[in-house]
């Protein structure tokens, strides 16, 4: 017997924004589209959702759980050896930025159009890089440098670069660059 999986109309509002605001901006994509995409009502929507600032945090929270996980999984794949856990980094870096419609980091792009830092738009984004940053100094922590959230913070200004980059550039180049850089970085780290 065959049995489907019903998805919450939340997760379906979810789901069509993570679409949507991805491919076309926050700020481009009305609430009537997502609406529509979800296929169901205002009343629907408004039941879930305040307003679109909380289905647009709802969309970086779940963007967050994925990136989380992906990094969860490299570090566990890794063994924590942080300069393994980077060439897996590296990796899904270069398979992320060859995907097509990709469009560089999501909560850069948040950033980017949510200026305010006290708009909950942008609590959501400062929240996930200071996960971020939180586990790249966990992951740096058995190399014993001087100042592993230095290490951390250099981390994340690589990943942040890499992310445009491989928006703008040939995908292998920038995965092989974070690679090279990290490996730099984390090589330094003692150092500093």
């Amino acid at each position: 017997m065959i049995t489907t999986v019903k998805t919450s109309m939340r997760d379906r509002l979810v789901e069509a924004a993570m679409q949507l605001f991805y491919a076309s901006g926050l700020r481009a994509v009305s609430v009537d589209k997502v609406i529509e995409a979800a296929a169901t009502t205002k009343v629907t929507f408004y039941r879930h959702f305040k307003s679109k600032d909380d289905l647009v945090v709802a969309y970086l929270e779940r963007r967050a759980a994925l990136e989380r996980e992906g990094i969860g999984a490299a570090i566990a794949h890794g063994g924590g050896d942080p300069e393994s856990v980077l060439r897996l980094i590296a990796e899904a870096l270069g398979v992320i930025a060859c995907e097509p419609g990709f469009r560089g980091c999501p909560f850069i792009n948040a950033a980017a159009e949510y200026p305010d830092p006290e708009s909950p738009v942008r609590k959501a984004v400062d929240e996930h890089r200071r996960w971020c940053k939180r586990t790249f100094a966990e992951l740096v922590a058995p190399l014993r440098p001087a100042d592993p959230g230095a290490v951390a913070d250099d981390l994340m200004l690589l990943r942040d670069g890499a992310m445009v980059a491989g928006y703008l550039d040939e995908p292998e180049a920038v995965a092989a660059s974070f690679l090279r850089s990290g490996m730099a970085v984390i090589g330094a780290a003692d150092r500093v």
